[in-house]
């Protein structure tokens, strides 16, 4: 992770939470007008500023997502922005809520990527490269493909969920599926990650940016 990444996840943006290098803020607005004027609000200032946020507008919320596309992660345009939306939340008397913010991605395990790749990538209708297959609309979960170096024999599942969440909310959110029923398989990457497994065995794992380089 960069140094700058770093500072935002401290103190550069401190009302905004850091998640597969973008950042994130999630804003209850309670009704679909509130939203619409946050909305029009922050448009405005993207195009003042020439830097456009992914956003997306429900009834009752605002969800705002921030990275420079150009340079393939946070720069010092999306703290600027970041700063004057954080004014416009303030102006409207809204607070962001960090347990909503939740991004999934599905992982697959495969001895041979490249030919597993296709299938995934044809199947959703999204572009595939690399060890990804993302959404271009960046509405669904992107799927990545972790190397196996050998079959798996084991009754483990070889599909599974990484769920990255806000860093401050991560215990909660490992409590939680504790006391729904789930155990703990390996805490030995938190917080990076931590393995978690639901009653028949299938797994997901909760993820931050924290203890990554």
């Amino acid at each position: 992770m960069t140094k700058l990444a770093r500072q935002i996840a401290s103190d550069a943006a401190p009302g905004w939470r850091l998640a597969l290098q973008r950042l994130h803020l999630h804003v209850p607005t309670g009704n679909f007008a509130t939203g619409l004027d946050l909305v029009d609000a922050i448009g405005a200032a993207a195009e003042a500023a020439d830097h456009h946020p992914d956003i997306d507008l429900r009834y009752g919320s605002v969800h705002i997502a921030l990275s420079s596309h150009d340079a393939g992660g946070i720069t010092d345009r999306d703290i600027a922005l970041a700063r004057q939306i954080d004014d416009l939340l303030a102006e409207r008397g809204l607070t962001p809520s960090h347990p909503d913010v939740t991004v999934v991605e599905i992982a697959i395990d495969a001895l041979d990527i490249e030919a597993v790749r296709p299938f995934w990538a044809a199947v959703l209708g999204w572009p595939g490269e690399g060890d990804e297959v993302t959404d271009p609309a960046t509405s669904g979960p992107s799927i990545w493909f972790q190397q196996m170096d050998a079959p798996r024999h084991d009754r483990r599942n070889r599909i599974h969920l990484d769920v990255t969440v806000a860093h401050d909310e991560a215990d909660a959110r490992v409590a939680a599926a504790l006391a729904a029923g789930g155990t703990l398989v390996s805490a030995d990457q938190a917080p990076s990650f931590w393995i978690l497994a639901d009653p028949e065995g299938n797994e997901a794992c909760i993820c931050t940016w924290q203890a990554r380089e």
